[in-house]
C-alpha cells in the first residue's frame, strides 16, 4: 500500500501537469430565477463557461431568458417561458459583456461578463 500512493500522487500530478491551459473551459454557472430578479445580477465567467439559469420548484410569474445585447459574433438566444422547476443553458464562447432580460419584465435584467 505504501509503495502504491506515491505512484498513485505521481500519475496524478503528471495528468494535471498535461492539462490543456483552457482546461477551465467548460465549468457551469447556476443563475436562479425570482418574481422579478436574476442572481447573481452581475456575473463575470471565463470563456466557454455554461450559465444554467434555473427557476425555482415552487411557482412564481412566468419569466424568460433572453439575450438583448452581447458581443459581436454571439450567437441570439431565448428561453422559453416558464414559472417553475425549468432550467435553461447557454455556453457562452465569445468574450465580452451580454446583457440579459426577461421580455415579460422589462426591468427583470442581469449582465454576465465574460472573460
Amino acid at each position: 500500500m505504501r509503495r502504491i500512493l506515491p505512484v498513485a500522487l505521481a500519475a496524478g500530478a503528471a495528468l494535471l501537469s498535461a492539462a490543456p491551459a483552457d482546461a477551465g473551459a467548460g465549468k457551469t454557472k447556476t443563475v436562479k430565477l425570482y418574481d422579478n430578479y436574476f442572481t447573481p445580477v452581475d456575473l463575470k465567467i471565463s470563456k466557454g463557461t455554461t450559465v444554467k439559469w434555473k427557476w425555482p420548484a415552487d411557482p412564481i410569474d412566468v419569466h424568460d431568458v433572453k439575450l438583448k445585447k452581447g458581443p459581436d459574433g454571439a450567437k441570439k438566444f431565448h428561453s422559453e417561458p416558464a414559472s417553475s422547476g425549468y432550467v435553461f443553458k447557454k455556453t457562452l464562447k465569445v468574450k465580452g459583456t451580454y446583457k440579459i432580460i426577461c421580455t415579460l419584465h422589462e426591468e427583470m435584467t442581469q449582465t454576465i461578463k465574460v472573460r
